[in-house]
């Protein structure tokens, strides 16, 4: 049996997004740690039979030193006193502080995972811009070692890491996303929605293209269509880009859309409507709703942006549009709507497509695949069909 721990910098990225990945190598025989922030979340976590340790003070934003120097310190003493064979790390920030706290903790085997680049990559605000030169710095150094490897989402991020020097191509591994379990996600039975509902699940982001959403809704209100635009997602308080809620709320006062918030039903949510879109511009990974939605075999949209067309093959199994153009947004919202058949087999394309390439199932046995590559001895892949 050996030992890996899973670090992350929420508790709920864990619970959504790889507890599936660690009850299957629990399952396995191995045992599994998650490690994380204090969060609601971590009672579930443990309520699902995994164990997690929580990181008390670390803040994914904070830029305070001797704030994160003690952070640093505790997990270092953390892998000190658990001794794993691996430690696997989650986002830009973890990778590099699981990475310089795994070389301390005299911890060889490590596996960094980075899905979508981020504030410091994605955004041109001036605190961005200065920090990019520092993070590709650290980035480079806590990528290194013959038993590390990175996995990426997509593959312009991997040509942008390749392209700035920051890893060996030879230790890099593009996995699609973190995995959906396609059986809970099932196509509507039933006729399309009279108003027909168009939804966009995503946090309440700018770069997530709410305003453009917000002015296809208007466009289209102005011509006269009737169309429901719902709003899924909660708040990011801290982060540069949120949208505040008095904007939110103001945009459902004015008709524009139906915001519900967080939900917890996914599942019902996207075989509930009849057009998903992600308007983003923003350096995603590869976005679990678009996933999510096309297992249900609705219809996408989205834009031209990395991440985003890896999900979604224009003409194929959705339409791409220009990002931070809402004109172009309202107008392949209404050819779908105009035209029922296409909107149908790009719907069946989606889901077909989500079963062969981005199923959890097929996530998971990669990603095992990857942490043999740097165990010694390996842990061996399980099957997971």
């Amino acid at each position: 049996m050996s030992k890996i721990i899973l670090f992350a910098n929420t508790d709920w990225y864990l619970y959504n997004f790889r507890r599936a990945l660690a009850l299957a190598a629990q399952a396995a025989g191995h045992e599994m740690v998650l490690v994380s922030p204090p969060g609601e979340y971590g009672a579930r976590l443990r309520a699902s039979g995994l164990r997690w340790t929580p990181l008390p003070g670390m803040d994914r934003r904070s830029l305070d030193p001797w704030r994160e120097a003690r952070v640093l310190a505790g997990l270092v003493a953390l892998f000190k006193r658990e001794r794993p064979a691996l430690v696997h790390n989650f986002t830009i920030k973890c990778a590099v502080y699981g990475s310089l706290a795994a070389m301390a903790a005299g911890i060889p085997a490590r596996v960094n995972a980075v899905a979508g680049l981020g504030y410091v990559f994605a955004s041109n605000d001036p605190r961005a811009r200065m920090l990019r030169p520092l993070v590709r710095g650290l980035m480079r150094f806590a990528l290194r070692g013959k038993r590390s490897r990175l996995i990426l989402q997509n593959h312009d991020d991997a040509a942008m890491f390749t392209g700035h020097g920051l890893i060996d191509p030879a230790r890099l591994r593009v996995i699609p996303g973190s995995g959906v379990d396609c059986a809970r996600f099932v196509p509507r039975n039933g006729t399309p929605n009279d108003p027909p509902c168009v939804l966009l699940a995503a946090r309440l982001l700018w770069e997530k293209g709410l305003a453009e959403y917000v002015q296809a809704s208007r466009n289209l209100r102005a011509r006269g269509r009737k169309v429901r635009f719902l709003l899924a997602g909660a708040s990011d308080p801290g982060n540069p880009a949120a949208v505040p809620e008095a904007a939110v709320r103001g945009w459902v006062e004015e008709g524009l859309i139906e915001w519900i918030g967080h939900v917890e039903d996914m599942p019902s949510l996207f075989a509930s409507v009849d057009i998903v879109v992600l308007p983003s511009y923003y350096r995603e990974g590869l976005p679990r709703s678009l996933i999510e939605a096309g297992a249900c075999a609705t219809p996408l949209i989205s834009t031209d942006m990395p991440g985003c067309r890896d999900a979604v093959a224009d003409g194929v199994n959705g339409l791409v549009v220009p990002p931070r153009d809402a004109e172009a947004l309202g107008a392949a919202i209404v050819r779908l709507l105009d035209a029922p058949t296409l909107a149908r087999q790009f719907g069946l394309a989606a889901r077909a497509r989500a079963l062969a390439e981005f199923d959890e199932r097929i996530v998971i046995r990669r990603t095992l695949e990857t942490w043999d590559e740097v165990l010694d001895p390996p842990l061996g892949v399980p099957a997971t069909d």
